[in-house]
């Protein structure tokens, strides 16, 4: 493929509930456009946008897939994003590099969670929007049920276009609302212009026909005051004017058109590749992106091939055989091959090297990609969220919003030695997936793998086997409880040793008390050098290493004051490893004596949850030892719960919340202070940490 002009460009995301169809659309897009010459399944792992191994094993979408694919003279880029919860981030990033995000709602199951994320996402990244009633040749199928569902969650801005005329269940015809023509479809998608409905053929439907078309002509009326005027005189409104003011509508975002169609039986797929060409706006017609400039000014960006280049790094991808693969949206300028850009992240110069396209795992080399356009550069070293900007003008678009990690595992290498290529593969998976954090526990010493759900881990697992060839585990990691004491003792600490030639003596007296702090405090006290000063660090020396371990569980002593009171020495066998074993000595047993408890780590926690769930939730944070602080308002529905929880009991909670309010739930967890650790758990802890 060629540079195309900017107005011939069409960049889709499509995005929705997870399993309403997004990738047999896309497929069936390819396959009527003809860049494709079969018409593969998801469940048979034969589809062009889920090719990566994992997904044609589990059948589900994981990352966002490019397509790129041509129809008539138009370039369609289409983003196939992943609909569930643990890959928002892949989502997120499929939307920001489009222009239009296409929603695929069930016509079965109709709006759920996933649509209204979707919408969301959408609406947040100023994108305009289009409705795709997916699955319409289900038995259980109903289009207008839908529609009257899309209209009261969504608005009025909901505007169908194309809708299905059902007799005795069936479908029988599809009626384009602009055309104001009625299609029949034959087994292969061909379709075949026939009559519009009567009531004879529909029960009822030249009622509904002249509501849904009142329902056009209402919402185009919406785009401009000439328009509103010849509504108001009750003219009717020609093809022309009902297509340039559905596509205005759309990209100021006052319209949302809603079509139907069947990915498997061909149905209504050539009326949505014309809608993509007449209703979908280009990149130029779009809102200028917005950039900072390196002194922090903002300026707008305008989709432009003769201006310098900016262009936007929205997606990596870490390929064991071909390397780093960074897509880029071009915003303005041209991107070339073997050319010199500038990382304004960085402010280093990044040599652009090969670039491609793809349409699933295919590529093709492109010598360029100009503004408005998506392209593929390979082995870069520019990360998600990188802008790459002309010298001439350096300019740095604003990073992308994700969510935050809420499900930790801790990691270990299957086979002895693979700990290093662990830390390699996880770089690199960390590199492709902004929600996912690799990092080592200061306290556990545990390898921690962060991310957005329990299936989100084990595919991250999954890949570090199958692209980089180690195997791992992954278990519940280990609460990082620490020890103190209640209080103040005074003990003696003797380490007499005889065994010929000179001895070792060492003879303290510390007192221990509780103190606020997180490290050893340690004073001296001694009167009339009954211990020299120059052994004053040797026993300071054995009380720091001591306090590493508790007498309780082995764990961390915090809050600990050690004062060195008396003792006495030997002019010949005394040493500093002398004091420095009686310090110890003394440490513990003075750690038995002043009442040692155990401290479990607690945390702030931040929920926002459908204000019907709040009860639900408020009464699992009182299981789980949580203690409710207060709740507000933060959107319309969306109540937040603040609350602190000891983290002992949140390993699961990411499950919980999106199970009880059917992913709809977000919150974050955050460190807050140590707590003394219930006397009735205390067994069960120092059992599980031995």
């Amino acid at each position: 493929m060629n540079n195309y002009d900017i107005t011939k460009i069409r960049n889709i995301a499509f995005a929705g509930h997870n399993g309403s169809g997004k990738t047999s659309l896309a497929e069936a897009l390819l396959y009527k456009a003809g860049a494709s010459d079969r018409l593969g399944k998801v469940a048979d792992g034969t589809t062009v946008c889920d090719y990566d191994p994992e997904e044609i094993k589990r059948t589900i979408s994981i990352g966002t897939t490019l397509a790129s694919f041509k129809n008539n003279d138009i370039k369609i880029n289409l983003l196939d994003t992943p609909g569930l919860f643990d890959f928002a981030a892949e989502m997120i990033e499929g939307v920001r590099a489009a222009d239009t995000v296409m929603i695929t709602v069930s016509a079965k199951s109709g709006v759920k969670v996933g649509t209204r994320k979707a919408y969301d996402a959408a609406i947040k990244q100023a994108k305009s929007k289009m409705f795709v009633v997916t699955k319409i040749d289900d038995k259980d199928a109903n289009f207008f049920n839908v529609l009257t569902d899309l209209k009261t969650v969504f608005g009025p801005t909901v505007c169908p276009v194309v809708v299905p005329v059902i007799s005795g269940g069936q479908i029988v015809s599809y009626v384009n609302l602009i055309e104001m023509k009625a299609y029949k479809y034959d087994s292969k998608g061909n379709a075949v212009e026939t009559d519009m409905p009567t009531a004879e053929i529909s029960e009822k439907f030249e009622y509904r026909i002249d509501g849904l078309i009142a329902a056009v002509s209402e919402a185009v009326a919406e785009t401009s005051d000439e328009l509103m005027e010849k509504f108001f005189e009750g003219e009717p409104f020609t093809q022309k004017e009902l297509i340039d003011g559905i596509h205005d509508g759309m990209n100021r975002g006052i319209i949302t058109p809603v079509v139907c169609t069947s990915a498997t039986e061909l149905t209504g797929i050539d009326m949505l590749l014309k809608e993509i060409e007449l209703l979908l706006p280009n990149p130029q017609e779009v809102y200028p992106a917005e950039a900072y400039t390196p002194s922090k000014d903002v300026v707008e960006i305008k989709c432009d091939a003769d201006q310098p280049l900016a262009a936007y790094v929205f997606k990596t991808v870490a390929d064991p055989f071909v390397g780093k693969m960074s897509f880029i949206k071009v915003l303005s300028g041209t991107l070339t091959a073997n050319s010199e850009v500038v990382n304004s992240a960085t402010g280093n110069s990044e040599k652009i090297g090969k670039l491609v396209r793809l349409c699933g795992k295919k590529q093709t080399d492109a010598s360029s990609a100009s503004a408005g356009d998506i392209v593929v550069a390979m082995k870069i070293s520019a990360n998600t969220g990188n802008t790459l900007s002309d010298v001439s003008r350096i300019v740095e678009f604003p990073a992308m919003e994700f969510p935050n990690t809420c499900y930790s595992m801790a990691v270990k290498a299957k086979a002895q030695g693979d700990e290093a290529k662990i830390s390699a593969a996880m770089q690199r998976l960390t590199e492709e997936d902004p929600t996912l954090t690799y990092i080592q526990d200061e306290t556990t010493k545990e390898q921690i793998l962060s991310g957005l759900g329990e299936q989100h881990l084990e595919i991250a697992a999954a890949k570090a086997k199958s692209k980089f060839g180690v195997d791992i585990d992954l278990s519940v990691p280990r609460i990082a409880y620490k020890e103190t004491i209640r209080k103040k003792v005074k003990v003696e600490g003797k380490h007499k040793k005889q065994s010929g030639g000179h001895g070792q003596f060492g003879h303290v007296w510390i007192e221990f008390e509780p103190c606020v702090s997180d490290t050893l405090v340690f004073e001296e006290r001694v009167f009339g050098g009954a211990v020299p000063k120059n052994y004053f660090p040797a026993v300071q020396k054995g009380l720091e290493d001591s306090v590493k371990k508790g007498v309780l569980a082995g764990c961390p002593v915090v809050g600990l004051k050690a004062i060195l009171v008396d003792g006495s020495y030997h002019p010949v066998d005394s040493s500093e490893m002398a004091f420095k074993t009686a310090a110890s000595i003394a440490y513990k047993e003075g750690l038995r004596q002043a009442d040692p408890v155990m401290l479990e780590p607690i945390g702030e926690l931040r929920v926002d949850a459908p204000d019907d769930k709040t009860g639900d939730i408020m009464g699992e944070l009182n299981k789980r030892r949580g203690r409710v602080l207060g709740m507000e308002p933060v959107t319309h529905g969306m109540t937040r719960i603040s609350a602190e929880v000891p983290m002992r009991e949140m390993h699961d909670f990411a499950m919980y919340l999106r199970q009880v309010t059917r992913g709809m739930g977000s919150f974050t967890f955050d460190f807050l202070r140590y707590e003394q650790l219930p006397a009735n758990l205390l067994t069960e802890v120092i059992s599980s940490l031995n």
